[in-house]
């Protein structure tokens, strides 16, 4: 649902002498090494991601641009999807969390086969991503231990720098395990049969003309057809049955059709005012405007399917998320398995931005929203607290793929 357009970054020590940047005051004022784009050549979740959209004609989306959204409009702009920085010597040392995130990683960078990402400019490996896990590892097993990296800017959408983060969460969802009058809304399986055109139905077609039923698809039955649209952008979640049994859903593929934001087609329509766009308004509008549901939900066709998965919420990776940690990601910009700086958004309770923090990141999930270099998710975790921090996730900050300083084999980096 992202910027449709990719880029990637190098960095030289020679450029913008009188204007050097800083990380932030985390690294307590720490200057960073300046930057020069190179001549490169362009490339051009599931979550609160309903936010996020492309423009051809703007730097990002006019849903996005609101007072106080994070974003630098002064960064230099480049025209590749990565840009090589120096790794600051005080990365920030993430909880015990973390570093249970960081093992499952290893075990799936461990699983998978050795192969090469070109992400445009930038070229890496397999190899090379377990390389930085090991490097992480050791680092945060003897912290006076700098870790052997190299920082990559990603582009960002505007080509500034900017990346959009949004939040996702699991909720948990009571259901039923045969319909009544309250509880008739079906949750589904993926499946096999398609149409004469060999296409799944679209969401209007499924949530209005029933166009599943009789196929033994329901999984369970909640209340509100708008839960089950959420549900379906969060990408997974947790069922609770009338006896108290809990089931995790995950996610079990898509129909097929093209991603639309509910968030951007409500701007468009003029009914909820961009600067107070978000999760919460949007279910509000819902609410609120019963008679119009199936207007407005059919706008968006891709629908989602679940499965019925592990205790713990597992993301595209078939790893447990890590609350605070996780991140979905594009793969044909992030590859799986990847670990990330970021700077993210920090909010007061009113969800204005008062700053940003710097934190480790996994990709370990990915999203039929998470499109291109300017929008990634950042998972919450688990139930109403994480659902509040999640819903309040819309403003921009900056991403850093870390690779390593001597790739395995040797390769061309951001050159």
């Amino acid at each position: 649902m992202c910027g449709q357009n990719t880029t990637f970054y190098d960095f030289i020590d020679s450029f913008y002498r009188n204007r050097p940047m800083t990380f932030s005051s985390f690294f307590q004022s720490l200057q960073l090494s300046r930057l020069l784009s190179l001549n490169l050549r362009p490339l051009c979740l599931v979550s609160f991601t309903l936010l996020a959209s492309c423009s051809s004609v703007t730097e990002i989306d006019h849903s996005n641009d609101f007072a106080n959204n994070g974003r630098d409009v002064t960064a230099l702009k480049r025209d590749s999807l990565y840009l090589q920085e120096s790794l600051p010597p005080g990365l920030p040392y993430p909880d015990k969390s973390f570093q249970s995130g960081l093992a499952q990683q290893i075990k799936y960078l461990n699983r998978i086969k050795d192969k090469d990402y070109l992400l445009e400019n930038t070229q890496t490996s397999v190899a090379d991503l377990r390389l930085v896990a090991q490097e992480v590892d050791n680092w945060l097993r003897d912290p006076t231990q700098q870790p052997k990296l190299v920082a990559h800017q990603l582009a960002g959408q505007d080509k500034r720098g900017n990346v959009q983060i949004t939040g996702y969460y699991v909720p948990i969802l009571p259901v039923r395990h045969q319909p009544d009058d309250v509880y008739r809304y079906p949750l589904y399986r993926k499946p096999t049969q398609r149409n004469a055109e060999g296409r799944f139905p679209s969401r209007e077609e499924i949530d209005f003309e029933n166009a599943l039923a009789g196929q033994g698809l329901e999984i369970a039955y909640t209340a509100s057809l708008v839960d089950n649209f959420f549900l379906h952008v969060q990408g997974s979640g947790v069922i609770e049955y009338e006896n108290g049994e809990r089931k995790l859903l995950s996610w079990g593929g898509v129909n097929g059709h093209a991603y639309r934001s509910l968030g951007k087609v409500l701007i468009e329509k003029g009914e909820i005012d961009k600067a107070n766009i978000s999760a919460q308004s949007i279910r509000q509008w819902l609410s609120d405007h019963p008679e119009r549901n199936r207007e407005i939900l059919s706008t968006n066709p891709s629908y989602l399917f679940f499965s019925e998965g592990p205790q713990n919420p597992v993301g595209a990776a078939n790893v447990p998320l890590t609350p605070l940690y996780s991140a979905a990601v594009d793969p044909n910009v992030i590859p799986l398995g990847s670990i990330l700086l970021a700077q993210v958004p920090k909010l007061d309770h009113y969800g204005n931005l008062i700053g940003h923090d710097f934190r480790l990141l996994l990709a370990q999930d990915k999203g039929g929203a998470i499109k291109g270099p300017g929008h990634i998710d950042w998972y919450q975790g688990i139930g109403e607290e994480a659902h509040f921090h999640a819903g309040q996730l819309k403003h921009f900050g900056k991403v850093w793929l870390l690779l390593p300083k001597n790739p395995i084999p040797e390769k061309l980096i951001a050159k």
